[in-house]
């Protein structure tokens, strides 16, 4: 398999695919192994860059290296890159001895919240996958055909980053918070319903960031909460985007939230305001409707509960409703989503993200005119941040999260990140309040670089 790249035109994206240079395919081969006990641990190396990572309380996926990679650019990213996936998936020789979710190839994914990022999207096959789910453990390697799998390496000793020092980013806290009086302005006069408006944070540390440091960290705090890296988006989600697993879908939405006080009965009471909160409770009800509208063409029946629930996080809490259906594997749709689509599987996870992504919950209601304007306010490029994140398989099945709670090592200075928070705002939203539900989105990337 040689590298291909696909020239970019006037209008159109650009789409890059670049594999070993070989005359033979690659084999993805994958067998069962023993309970190799903390993932995380097994991690070889701090690069940020090579290291991915999909783990929630304990189960899921580690891998590293680069055995295949996909660029993605521009408003079709997403679709481009599940059009790709599904080419290049079929060409490889799969050897699956285990046959669970998460095994045979994986591509790990990342793309950039808005169209017009120069982050743009990625999809990387890993040359080594560490998976453990339901008590079976397994290790995929992707290698030329011939070659023998790859033994897992001796890790490198994690380092701490040192001191850290964070300073403002596109915007200070106090220009934040006029922009966002001037959206609830906005919203009063009818322009728009709602504004998801996010900050960033410019972090300097004193020894170059292991990105293993951050991840144990995280896994350790927020073991709820979907731990995830990929080419060097660092974080831990609450909110899964979409699941699609054996024909069936499932999303997480989350919008509503209030701070956590580190007393328990407090909490509960809190827990109790932000049930009853009409503010609260309308941000969720508009990010659960836009959650529905993008689903629904794709399943052919949707389960969504009459309430949500409140989501106890060790920083927060947040108004949560959970999502099901079941994908529509006879449904049409071939010029839009054709990847995995003849052999009746209906579209894919990957497929199911571009249909979902922005959700009102990162972006707004109505979806357009409000990252207009959040693209206005925020003065900045959101990067990679609030877009989708985590893996799909070869049958296009996987798991993509919404890129929260997390940050961005910088490509050219491993001493630097970027640390992104973002708030609903609605008619009702006070703009200080905002600030500090800001600033404890923003305390789990800041507690696992200090640690």
């Amino acid at each position: 398999m040689s590298p291909t790249e696909t020239p970019r035109r006037p209008g159109r994206a650009a789409t890059r695919l670049v594999a070993p240079s070989s005359e033979t395919a690659l084999v993805a081969r994958t067998v069962a192994v023993p309970d190799p006990g903390d993932l995380l641990s097994l991690l070889p190396g701090p690069d940020a860059a090579a290291t991915f990572s999909w783990v929630r309380r304990g189960e899921g996926l580690v891998g590293w290296g680069e055995a295949l990679r996909i660029d993605t650019r521009g408003p079709n990213r997403i679709r481009d890159a599940d059009v790709a996936w599904a080419r290049a998936a079929a060409g490889l020789d799969v050897v699956d001895e285990v046959g669970v979710p998460g095994t045979g190839p994986v591509a790990f994914g990342s793309f950039s919240f808005a169209p017009g990022s120069e982050a743009g999207g990625v999809l990387v096959v890993p040359e080594v996958v560490v998976g453990r789910r339901d008590g079976v453990a397994w290790v995929t390697t992707v290698t030329p055909s011939g070659d023998r799998p790859a033994s897992l390496p001796v890790p490198a000793p994690v380092r701490s980053p040192g001191a850290v020092t964070f300073a403002d980013g596109a915007l200070t806290a106090a220009d934040w918070v006029t922009a966002v009086a001037e959206v609830v302005r906005r919203i009063r006069a009818g322009e728009v319903t709602k504004v998801v408006m996010a900050r960033d944070v410019d972090v300097r540390t004193q020894r170059p960031l292991d990105v293993r440091h951050l991840l144990t960290r995280l896994s350790e705090s927020y073991p709820g909460c979907w731990t995830f890296s990929v080419d060097r988006l660092v974080g831990a989600t609450p909110e899964l985007l979409v699941r699609r697993e054996k024909g069936l879908a499932a999303s997480r939405v989350l919008a509503g939230t209030i701070r956590r006080t580190g007393d328990d009965a407090d909490d509960l009471r809190r827990a109790a305001e932000l049930a009853r909160s009409s503010k609260d409770l309308e941000e969720h009800e508009l990010a659960v409707a836009s959650l529905v509208r993008g689903l629904r063409p794709y399943c052919a029946s949707i389960n969504v509960p009459d309430a949500p629930f409140v989501l106890h996080l060790p920083n927060v809490m947040h108004l949560a409703t959970d999502v099901t259906g079941v994908v529509d594997g006879t449904f049409g749709h071939p010029s839009t989503f054709p990847a995995h689509s003849p052999d009746g599987r209906g579209p894919s996870s990957l497929a199911l993200a571009a249909a979902l992504h922005p959700t009102a919950a990162v972006g707004g209601t109505p979806t357009g005119l409000a990252t207009q304007i959040l693209a206005e306010a925020e003065r900045m490029d959101r990067g990679r941040y609030a877009g989708p994140v985590g893996w799909i398989g070869a049958d296009g099945d996987g798991e993509w999260g919404i890129g929260l709670r997390s940050g961005e090592v910088s490509a050219t200075d491993r001493h630097r990140m970027r640390l992104f928070a973002g708030c609903g705002v609605v008619a009702a939203s006070d703009p200080e309040a905002e600030l500090a539900e800001s600033e404890a989105k923003l305390r789990p990337m800041r507690e696992a670089l200090e640690g």
